[in-house]
């Protein structure tokens, strides 16, 4: 007998991956019917934009409606984006398991989920090898003017004074850099930092430094020590009640003059206004900037208008890999959900 699974993806996450991936792992045990929402095309509801969002949920895209009629009967539910609230769980009695190929799954209410015995599983570290990437393009985007060289051609200025021995710079094996976080992500980011001879610090008070990355000169520092030491600091924690905007006006006073910020990792780390600040006063060189603590940012935000920051509209995790990475993850797990067997990321 097969099981109806419904998949809910979008243009990124496509179904038709998700439907592919589930036919290798299910074989004919599963049976799909799918839906593609428009993102990213366009944009998610987020509570921090001022939206009026189903409770409990930080960020979604779907309407409920449509979500429910197309979940229907379906015991499995695969989705990338699309919302589960209370309410509409309250209206799926038959779901038993939702797989969501994300790190976190902001868009479901995990409390109404467990009050009704429904099984949620994620995708942690799905992008990691991604954003791991980004941010070392990042860096180098920042530290070496290649921003700065790309807008003036854009606009018929031929940038000659980056040459410059006063505008020119360093190369990463001369620097220090700080990584803000020892996740999955911050650790891949070591271990490209490594290869290119940076000296590295690791700022996270939850965690101990791999040996291999200690034999090879890293150094666990409390987050203020490393802040004053690093030429470029990264960030890659997760936005908790601790870390939402410790990146302040303190921090950032604390970082060396001609520092640079890297954040690949979520909007909420930073105070935006104090580094508006700290940029416009070139207390720190430069800022590069991925994600957001509103998306799409306002027309008219301030750092948009700072020549000394690179900006890019939250990418550092759009592979294909990552695509393959979260299908295979919630393929798997609708297998053991069919076979009896317990879930290797229940959220």
């Amino acid at each position: 007998m097969k099981i109806d699974v419904a998949i809910i993806g979008d243009r990124f996450m496509l179904p038709a991956i998700f439907e592919e991936e589930l036919s290798k792992v299910c074989g004919g045990a599963v049976r799909c019917r799918s839906l593609e929402l428009p993102w990213p095309d366009e944009p998610m509801v987020q509570s921090g934009n001022g939206v009026s969002s189903l409770q409990g949920l930080k960020e979604y895209m779907g309407e409920p409606e449509r979500v429910i009629e197309h979940v229907a009967d379906a015991p499995v539910f695969v989705t990338h984006l699309a919302p589960l609230s209370s309410v509409m769980l309250d209206r799926l009695p038959d779901l038993r398991l939702v797989a969501v190929t994300r790190g976190g799954p902001v868009n479901i209410d995990m409390a109404a989920a467990r009050a009704r015995g429904v099984t949620v599983v994620n995708a942690p570290g799905r992008n990691a090898s991604a954003v791991a990437e980004f941010t070392l393009g990042a860096i180098l985007t920042e530290t070496r003017n290649i921003t700065r060289g790309h807008d003036a051609l854009r606009q018929g200025s031929w940038r000659g004074d980056l040459y410059r021995a006063d505008t020119v710079g360093e190369e990463l094996s001369e620097l220090t850099v700080g990584v803000v976080g020892y996740g999955a992500i911050g650790t891949r980011v070591v271990r490209l930092l490594k290869a290119f001879g940076a000296r590295v610090l690791v700022a996270d008070p939850y965690v101990q430094l791999d040996p291999v990355d200690v034999a090879d000169g890293v150094r666990l520092l409390p987050l203020d020590e490393l802040l004053a030491e690093a030429d470029i600091v990264t960030l890659h924690a997760r936005v908790t009640d601790e870390t939402t905007g410790f990146i302040d006006s303190a921090a950032l006073a604390r970082m060396k003059p001609g520092s640079v910020l890297v954040n690949t990792a979520r909007g909420p780390l930073v105070d935006y206004q104090a580094l508006y600040r700290a940029l416009a006063t070139s207390h720190l060189r430069g800022a590069m900037l991925e994600t957001f603590a509103v998306e799409p940012v306002p027309a008219d935000w301030p750092l948009l208008g700072l020549s000394n920051v690179t900006l890019t509209p939250h990418i550092a995790g759009a592979s294909l890999k990552t695509v393959r990475i979260a299908a295979r993850s919630a393929a798997e797990e609708v297998r053991r959900h069919i076979a009896g067997e317990p879930p290797l990321n229940r959220c």
